[in-house]
C-alpha cells in the first residue's frame, strides 16, 4: 500500500492501529510515517502519540540530551562531546569532565528540547542517568534534572545506565522480551538476559576493568595518541585502525580465564601482559623520544584478537546457559550488543561468527546510539512510561535497579564451551 494512499484514511484509522501492523501494512521505513503519525491532530488537536520523554545523560564524559516519543521518533537531540580535551590530558580526569558538564548541560537540554518542536510542557516526564558512572559527572546531570522537574512539576525517570545500553536496540529493531544482551564498553562488561522493562538476569561481569578501558591504556602504553594515523582518535578506536594492518600471529597473549566455567571477564592481567611486551619491544628496538615501535599493528591485531576471544567464550557460554534451561524460548534466540565497544566492526565480525554457529540472531543497535548520548536514556524513560516502572514524583526518593543475579547458577553449571575459531 503507496503511504500516500495510507493516510489519506485519515487519523482515526490510524488510532486503530499499533506501531508493528503499520510497519507491516505500509512496508516502508518507520521514519517514513513516525514523523506523520506524531503530527495528526485528533480530538481537539491532541497528538495520537502522547507519551514524549527528555533524557538526560552525563555519567562520564559526553553530555547528551533528546527528546523521544512513545513511536520510537528522535524529535530532538544534542551532544557535547570531551573526547578531544581528556585525549589531551591522557585521560578522563572526573573534576575536568564534572567542570564541563556543568558548563554545557543547559546549553545541551535547550538545544534538544527546541530542535523537538515541543514545548517542556508537552512532555510527559524527564529520564536522566543515575547510575552507574563517575560520581561528579552524575551529579551534574541529576542536580540540572531534579531542578528541571520541580520547576515544571514533571515526574521523574532515574535510569541505570547499562539498562538504557540493553534497550536501545528496541528503539531501532522490533526485538521482543526475552533476549540475551552483552555490554561492553569503557566502563562495563555485562552478560545478562532482559526478560522485561527493568527485568533482567546478571549472568556474569567484569571483575576489574572493562574491555574499552584496557584498549584505551594500550593505546597509551603504545603513545598512539600521537601516532600519524590516529590523530584525534580515541584508544580503541586507534587500536582498531591499527590492527587491520597487523598480523595476529606474531604475538600470543594468555587468554583470560579460561579455567573458570562461568560468565565473568577479567581484563587488567592481559593489560598488564600486553604493556610488559611492549616495554621489552621498546628496549629492543632502542626507541627514541618520540619514536614508535615498528611492530605496532601486530601488537594491536593481537590485543584486540585475545580481548575479543575472551568476550565470545564467555558469550558462548551464556548462549549455552540459556539453552540449557530454557530461558530464551525455541525460535527467540536472539543475542543483542551494546555499549561503545560494540562499534568496533571486529568484535561484531566475531560475535556475528559466534552468533551464526549456536542459531542466534546477532543485532546492534546503529554505532552512533552504542556510545553514550541522550536518544537511550529517552527511549529506557518511553519504556518505563508505557509500562509504568519506576515513575516517581517525590524526587527526593527514587531508585534505578538493574536485575536479579544469577551468576552462581552459571557457575553450577560448569558448561564446556566448545572452541570457535575468530581469526578474522
Amino acid at each position: 500500500m503507496a503511504l500516500a494512499q495510507f493516510l489519506s484514511r485519515g487519523p482515526y484509522f490510524l488510532k486503530s492501529l499499533t506501531v508493528t501492523s503499520l510497519g507491516r501494512m505500509l512496508k516502508t521505513p518507520v521514519c517514513s510515517w513516525n514523523n506523520y503519525l506524531r503530527k495528526v491532530s485528533v480530538h481537539g488537536g491532541k497528538s495520537i502519540s502522547t507519551k514524549i520523554v527528555l533524557g538526560i545523560e552525563t555519567s562520564c564524559d559526553d553530555t547528551g540530551a533528546a527528546v523521544v516519543d512513545e513511536t520510537g521518533s528522535i524529535l530532538g537531540e544534542a551532544l557535547h562531546s570531551q573526547t578531544d580535551v581528556h585525549l589531551k590530558t591522557g585521560g578522563i580526569i572526573p573534576p575536568v569532565a564534572q567542570q564541563l558538564h556543568q558548563e554545557n548541560i543547559a546549553r545541551i537540554v535547550q538545544h534538544a528540547v527546541s530542535a523537538s518542536g515541543v514545548s517542556m510542557e508537552d512532555i510527559s516526564a524527564v529520564a536522566t542517568t543515575v547510575m552507574p558512572g563517575l560520581a561528579l559527572s552524575l551529579g551534574i546531570g541529576l542536580k540540572y534534572s531534579l531542578e528541571l522537574v520541580k520547576k515544571h512539576r514533571k515526574p521523574f525517570i532515574p535510569i541505570h545506565h547499562m539498562e538504557a545500553h540493553a534497550l536501545t536496540v528496541r528503539l531501532t529493531d522490533l526485538v521482543p522480551f526475552p533476549f540475551l544482551v552483552l555490554l561492553v564498553s569503557g566502563g562495563h562488561c555485562i552478560l545478562a538476559v532482559a526478560q522485561g522493562v527493568s527485568d533482567f538476569l546478571l549472568l556474569g561481569q567484569t571483575k576489574d576493568i572493562a574491555p574499552g578501558d584496557m584498549l584505551d591504556k594500550v593505546a597509551r602504553s603504545l603513545s598512539l595518541h600521537n601516532h600519524p594515523e590516529c590523530s584525534g582518535m580515541t584508544g580503541g578506536r586507534a587500536i582498531e585502525t591499527l590492527a587491520q594492518q597487523g598480523n595476529i600471529l606474531r604475538y600470543k597473549f594468555t587468554i583470560p580465564m579460561q579455567r573458570y566455567r562461568d560468565c565473568a571477564f577479567s581484563f587488567a592481567g592481559l593489560q598488564s601482559e600486553i604493556t610488559r611486551k611492549i616495554s621489552k619491544e621498546e628496549k629492543a628496538e632502542g626507541l627514541q623520544e618520540g619514536q614508535h615501535l615498528s611492530c605496532i599493528p601486530d601488537l594491536a591485531a593481537a590485543a584486540l584478537y585475545t580481548m575479543t576471544v575472551h568476550i565470545a567464550e564467555r558469550t558462548h557460554r551464556a548462549i549455552l546457559f540459556c539453552k540449557e534451561k530454557g530461558i530464551i524460548p525455541p525460535g527467540k534466540e536472539t543475542l543483542v550488543v551494546s555499549g561503545g565497544v560494540a562499534s568496533n566492526q571486529y568484535v561484531r565480525r566475531s560475535l556475528q561468527l559466534l552468533a551464526d554457529a549456536t542459531n542466534f540472531t546477532l543485532v546492534c543497535p546503529p554505532p552512533r546510539l552504542c556510545t553514550d548520548n541522550g536518544v537511550m536514556i529517552a527511549w529506557n524513560g518511553i519504556e518505563k512510561l508505557s509500562v509504568g516502572l519506576d515513575i516517581f514524583y517525590n524526587v527526593e526518593h527514587f531508585r534505578a535497579p538493574l536485575g536479579t543475579d544469577i551468576s552462581e547458577q552459571v557457575k553450577e553449571a560448569f558448561i564446556k564451551v566448545p572452541a570457535l575459531n575468530l581469526a578474522v
